[in-house]
């Protein structure tokens, strides 16, 4: 629904009309004018997505077996339960190691977020 509304509200429909005046088919109207508007949404969705998954730990939890593999997110939380004492040094290494992954997601996709952020401050 937000990414509706924001092409919706991003994607002049004059865009769209003269690309079309220009001879462009529907396919290189949607590669080349709409998608191009749209990375910004894309890029924080897919960066949403990927940082909700990464960081799920109530369905593994639930869903996965003692026995199994579990995620990162539910092994770090293994790490600190139990009667034994915790070893702040591994339960530390493992919470550094889980974010790497999202570092690295957000410095790949991180310059199109800020792309989008500026080209909305521009008055057109």
């Amino acid at each position: 629904f937000f990414m509706r509304q924001f092409l919706i509200e991003a994607l002049p429909v004059e865009l769209v009309e003269a690309a079309r005046m220009d001879g462009a088919h529907s396919l290189r109207i949607i590669w080349h004018v709409v998608f191009p508007v749209a990375r910004p949404a894309m890029a924080v969705l897919g960066m949403l997505v990927f940082v909700q998954a990464w960081n799920d730990f109530f369905w593994p939890f639930i869903a996965l077996t003692p026995d199994g593999n579990p995620t990162l997110q539910v092994a770090l939380a293994g790490l600190g339960a139990g009667n034994h004492t915790v070893d702040h040094a591994v339960v530390l290494t493992g919470a550094l190691i889980s974010t790497v992954p999202l570092l690295l997601v957000f410095a790949f996709l991180g310059k199109h977020i800020v792309g989008g952020i500026t080209a909305g401050a521009v008055k057109s």
